[in-house]
């Protein structure tokens, strides 16, 4: 199974799909924005995404303060928080155009139908569905009926939630959809990734293909999603965590970015296919395999001992499973040191 987003193929048979989300990392300065897009590009994202909405889109002012201190937004009022975050909706079009300069694709997270009605006029390529957007059925039969290809983060959802939005997705025209495991913690931990969930989700999904929006710090998770069958990674960037943002402290540098575009797509070429035996390319890797050698000359009628015949590399003679049968039994002819044992000498 394969889905085209644009010109770029997604699927098991393609390099892993490495998508660069900006969120409000550009801190309300469209340059720094067009920075990031082009520090993305030298580090080979594919893909860079926005997110599409405004505060009033979002909330309402004073509806809800952040009172949790573990959050890394502790403190913030919601609708000042989402005004500091979102991406003026001006500048998607040259955030988008430079990409596209770059041979990157580019597209959006719209949290509202007129926000699809937006991108719409932008010409996007595909859609993403943001986690805690999944359960806005209005939104997604918006999107679904663009019929283009969607992308959904499943993070903070039940299951019945996830197979609800896929119905809903399905029944609206969506045709190509990818289910993107996520924790929608800020920053997720190693340990509440849950990577195991990935091939259950591909066998519970199986018109769908699946990948990871991840949180966490580095590259690693990334990497062993892609051995269990991610297609798509999303990632949170900056130019520097230590420049600040309101999502700056999980996101990554243009230089782990670089990394991450690197490992998994050794990774997915280290997958393979099942295989036993000896590949061609080991064939001449073969001569180091250890094998019997005479290791002290023999003359015609002496017997092989433990002193005269040694199991060493390369593997020029007989094999070593024959080392204990031969112990005792004599030589037909003489044999120098260093002799690779044959059945000819024996």
């Amino acid at each position: 199974m394969q889905i085209s987003i644009g010109p770029r193929l997604i699927g098991p048979d393609q390099p892993p799909f490495i998508i660069a989300e900006l969120s409000g990392n550009h801190n309300q300065d469209l340059n720094r924005g067009l920075a990031i897009v082009d520090a993305m590009a030298a580090a080979g994202a594919h893909a860079i995404k926005l997110q599409t909405y405004t505060a009033d889109t979002m909330t309402l002012p004073g509806a809800y303060r952040i009172d949790d201190p573990s959050s890394l937004w502790y403190g913030r009022e919601l609708h000042e928080l989402y005004q500091e975050a979102h991406t003026p909706w001006e500048w998607h079009k040259p955030l988008f155009d430079r990409a596209r300069e770059h041979g990157m694709l580019a597209f959006s997270s719209p949290f509202d139908e007129t926000a699809v009605d937006f991108l719409e006029t932008l010409n996007v390529p595909a859609y993403k569905i943001a986690s805690f957007e999944n359960t806005d059925w209005p939104l997604l039969r918006r999107v679904a009926a663009t019929g283009k290809p969607v992308i959904m983060s499943t993070g903070a959802s039940q299951l019945s939630e996830v197979a609800e939005a896929v119905q809903v997705l399905r029944g609206a025209g969506c045709q190509e959809l990818i289910l993107l495991k996520c924790t929608s913690t800020y920053p997720a931990t190693p340990q509440n990734t849950n990577l195991r969930t990935l091939p259950h989700f591909q066998q519970l999904f199986p018109d769908c293909l699946v990948g990871l929006s991840d949180h966490t710090m580095g590259v690693g998770a990334a990497v062993a999603a892609v051995a269990l069958g991610a297609c798509v990674v999303e990632k949170h960037v900056t130019l520097r965590r230590a420049d600040g943002g309101v999502d700056s402290a999980f996101s990554l540098e243009p230089e782990e970015v670089a990394q991450l575009v690197t490992e998994t797509e050794r990774a997915w070429q280290a997958l393979g296919k099942v295989q036993y035996g000896v590949q061609r390319a080991e064939e001449k890797s073969r001569l180091y395999k250890r094998s019997l050698y005479v290791a002290q000359d023999i003359a015609a009628g002496d017997v092989f001992t433990k002193e005269n015949l040694r199991v060493v590399r390369p593997g020029d003679g007989l094999p070593p499973r024959y080392y204990d049968q031969l112990l005792g039994k004599p030589a037909r002819q003489d044999l120098r040191a260093g002799t690779p044992l044959t059945w000819e000498a024996l």
